[in-house]
C-alpha cells in the first residue's frame, strides 16, 4: 500500500505504482477521495490519466483536474481487487463513481448455526451472530450454482427447506419429491446431519481439491464418450467450483496489511538504536487536520512487527483547537499512558512519534508531567526520514535498511488510520450539515434528531411516525423532515 509521504506531484506518485492488480484512490486538495477504481497493472492505469487533457474524455478530463493525491493498494489478484474497490466506494462514496453507489454487497453464504439443523442461504450482510459467514464472493451465479451442487454433494438444506422435528428425535429433511431424488438418507440426526455441514464448511473454506477432481474427470469421460452436452455441464460446474473457492482475502473489514517477518528487521532495529532488548511491542502516533480544524491523533500498535488491530485507538483533540502538532502530541500521549499506568498495564518496549524534535519533545514532556517513566522514544522525521532522539540527537540510517523501513511502514500505518479518521469525521459533519437546512429546525432540535437515530442514514430511513417519537418534534415537522430528506 502507497501512503502520501513525500511531496510529489500525482503524477509522480503514479510513476512509483507497482505493475501489479491493486485499486487506487484519488484525493481532492481537501483530501476527501473522489474517484475510486481498480487495475491490472497499477502503474499502467494510473499513467493513463496523466497525458495531454485532449486524449481524455470530457468526464475524466474534469475528474483529473480535480486530482491532488493519490494512494494505491497492492493486492495479490483481479478478484481481491474488485472485492477491496467495492469495499472503498461503499466507504468512501467518491463524488466521480458511477458503479456501487447503491447498498448492494456482494453475496454470502450464511450457515445459521443457532438452528437445529442448519440451513445455507445466500446473503448480502452479516446480519446475525450466531452463524457461520463464507464470502464474499464476486461471482453471483457461481456462488448460486455451487450452493445448489452442494445439496446433492454433501447432503445439506437450503434456505427454502423447511425440516420437520419427529417424535423419535430425528429429523425429516424434506417432505416432498426433493426426498427421492437426494443422494443421501432423508432421515436424520442432528449429530449424522452436523457431519454434513462440517464437510460442506470445509469445502467452502477452499478444501476443493477432491471434488475438482471428481469433475475433471467426469468431464473428460464424457468428452471421450462424446456426449458433449454433459462434458458441456462438467466445465460449467468446474467453473462454478473454482470461482466460488478461489482463496481471495476477505475485505469485509480492513484490508490487512500484508503480513512478513520482521525478525531480522528488529534485530536491525534493537541495534541501530541501541536499544537493551528487542522492541517485540511497538506503538506509533500521527496527529491529522485540515488547517487546523478536525484535529484527531492515531496509535497504531505492532507486535513482533506485526499489526495488532485490536490494540489501535483513536483520539480526538479536547484540550484546545486549532493547528498545534506539539500541543496535541503532549494531550494524546499523556492519555495514553496515564491510563495504562492507572490500569497497571505494561508500556510498550518502543514509542514513535510521527515528527521531528518538537513532536518528540512534547511527547517526552506529557511522560514527565505525569510523572511516569519513559520507554524508549523516537521520532520519525518525513523529509529525510531522519530518526530523532529526546536529547537532540539524529540518526539517519541506510534507506534499504530493514529497520528503518519497519518504521516507515509503521508511521504510514498511523498516518494512514488518522487520514482514516479525520475523513470520518469529515464526511460525518458533511452529512449532518444538511440538517442546518431544514428551515426553522433549530440547533436543539437537529442534537435530538442525531442523539435519537445515530446517523443521517438512519434518519433518512426512518418514518414520520418514528421521527415524531423524537422529543419536539410534533407529527407535521415531521413529515416536513421525511419530505426534506427525500429532495436533498
Amino acid at each position: 500500500m502507497q501512503i502520501d509521504g513525500e511531496e510529489l506531484t500525482p503524477k509522480a506518485k503514479a510513476r512509483r505504482a507497482p505493475r501489479s492488480p491493486g485499486v487506487y484512490l484519488m484525493k481532492d486538495a481537501a483530501g476527501l477521495v473522489i474517484y475510486v477504481g481498480k487495475a491490472k497493472d497499477l502503474r499502467r492505469r494510473l499513467d493513463s490519466y496523466f497525458v495531454p487533457i485532449s486524449r481524455l474524455a470530457p468526464k475524466v478530463a474534469a475528474m483529473v483536474e480535480r486530482v491532488k493525491d493519490l494512494e494505491w493498494h497492492a493486492v495479490r489478484s483481479e478478484t481481491e481487487a474488485l472485492l477491496l474497490e467495492g469495499k472503498l466506494i461503499k466507504r468512501w462514496r467518491p463524488k466521480w463513481n458511477i458503479l456501487f453507489r447503491d447498498d448492494k454487497q456482494f453475496p454470502q453464504i450464511r450457515v445459521d448455526l443457532g438452528e437445529p439443523i442448519p440451513r445455507f442461504r445466500i446473503v448480502r450482510a452479516r446480519t446475525i451472530e450466531n452463524a457461520k459467514y463464507f464470502g464474499p464472493f464476486p461471482h453471483q451465479q457461481a456462488v448460486h450454482r455451487t450452493l445448489k451442487e452442494m445439496r446433492q454433494k454433501f447432503g445439506i438444506i437450503l434456505a427454502e427447506t423447511h425440516p420437520r422435528l419427529l417424535p423419535d428425535g430425528r429429523w425429516q429433511l424434506f417432505t416432498d419429491a426433493r426426498a427421492e431424488i437426494q443422494n443421501f438418507p432423508n432421515i436424520v440426526s442432528a449429530e449424522d446431519y452436523a457431519q454434513r455441514v462440517s464437510q460442506a464448511c470445509d469445502f467452502l473454506t477452499g478444501r476443493v481439491d477432491e471434488w475438482t477432481e471428481q469433475v475433471r474427470e467426469h468431464m473428460h469421460q464424457a468428452s471421450v464418450a462424446r456426449d458433449y452436452e454433459k462434458a458441456a455441464q462438467c466445465r460449467d460446474l468446474l467453473d462454478a467450483l473454482e470461482r466460488t473457492t478461489e482463496k481471495s482475502r476477505r475485505f469485509l473489514r480492513e484490508n490487512p496489511l500484508p503480513r512478513r517477518d520482521e525478525s531480522k528487521a528488529l534485530e536491525n532495529l534493537t541495534r541501530a538504536l541501541n536499544l537493551s532488548t528487542t522492541p517485540e511491542t511497538i506503538e506509533c502516533f500521527d496527529i491529522s487536520h485540515i488547517s487546523g480544524t478536525l484535529a484527531v491523533a492515531s496509535l497504531v500498535r505492532f507486535v513482533k512487527g506485526q499489526p495488532e488491530k485490536s490494540g489501535y485507538r483513536r483520539f480526538k483533540i479536547k484540550s484546545f483547537e486549532g493547528n498545534d502538532d506539539f500541543r496535541a502530541m503532549h494531550e494524546v500521549v499523556g492519555r495514553r499512558y496515564t491510563r495504562l499506568h492507572e490500569e497497571n498495564r505494561p508500556f510498550p518496549d518502543l514509542i514513535i512519534i510521527d515528527g521531528g524534535i518538537g513532536q518528540v519533545g512534547a511527547a517526552r514532556q506529557a511522560f514527565q508531567e505525569h510523572d511516569l517513566a519513559i520507554p524508549p522514544l523516537i521520532g520519525l522525521a518525513k523529509k529525510e526520514e531522519t530518526v530523532v532522539f529526546p536529547d537532540g540527537r539524529e540518526l539517519k540510517l541506510p534507506h534499504h535498511d530493514t529497520g528503518l523501513n519497519l518504521l516507515q511502514r509503521i508511521r504510514d500505518e498511523a498516518h494512514r488510520f488518522a487520514n482514516t479518521f479525520n475523513a470520518d469525521l469529515r464526511s460525518q459533519k458533511l452529512r449532518e450539515s444538511i440538517l442546518d437546512e431544514i428551515p426553522g429546525l433549530g440547533s436543539k432540535r437537529r442534537t435530538a434528531l442525531l442523539q435519537f437515530f445515530g446517523s443521517i442514514q438512519k434518519l433518512r430511513k426512518a418514518t414520520s411516525a418514528e421521527i415524531a417519537q423524537v422529543e419536539g418534534i410534533s407529527e407535521k415537522r415531521a413529515e416536513e423532515i421525511v419530505a426534506f430528506l427525500q429532495s436533498h
